[in-house]
């Protein structure tokens, strides 16, 4: 209603309302700028530090994860070294174990079969021995018989055996 009773044209304002809208704004625009405008820009400003410094320290923890994956894959890789390393170790150690054990019973084998001949031939040399023995006893006993049978009936020969006994018993 205000604006009904005063000559007021929107389309066509006059210089006064002009000149005041124009200092009203320069000195709100004036204001603004200096309470407002400066700290949202410094805040702007802070705000892109802030967002660069966390995209550099992103870029770092990214960088330092590769190196640490690069460590991990590097131990991973060692360790799978060392696996094997042991791995071949203990099988080398098992593959000796085996061998001397396989060398030791091929000796002691060598030695029972050396013993076992030997007892063998010992044996053997004594039932020759008594072979021979028994052989040469009843070689014995055939000949006393067969020289007691040529014997019995010649008295020069019983003669001669009794001077070879008496030499014997002289001896």
């Amino acid at each position: 209603m205000i604006f009904a009773l005063a000559d007021f044209d929107v389309i066509k304002p006059d210089f006064g309302l002009l000149f005041w809208t124009v200092v009203v704004f320069l000195l709100f625009w004036l204001l603004i700028g200096k309470f407002a405008f400066k700290p949202i820009a410094e805040a702007l400003r802070k705000r892109e530090t802030d967002i660069q410094d966390a995209l550099d320290a992103a870029d770092r923890a990214k960088a330092e994860m590769a190196n640490l994956q690069a460590e991990n894959d590097r131990l991973l890789a060692e360790a799978r070294e060392e696996k094997v390393k042991i791995l071949k170790e203990a099988k080398d150690t098992s593959t000796r174990m085996v061998n001397e054990a396989k060398d030791k019973a091929k000796e002691e084998a060598g030695k029972i079969l050396e013993g076992a001949r030997l007892e063998i031939t010992n044996q053997k040399n004594a039932a020759m021995q008594e072979v021979q023995n028994e052989v040469g006893l009843m070689a014995l006993q055939i000949a006393e018989k067969v020289l007691k049978k040529e014997l019995a009936g010649s008295p020069e020969q019983q003669q001669y055996v009794n001077k070879l006994v008496d030499d014997i018993r002289l001896n």
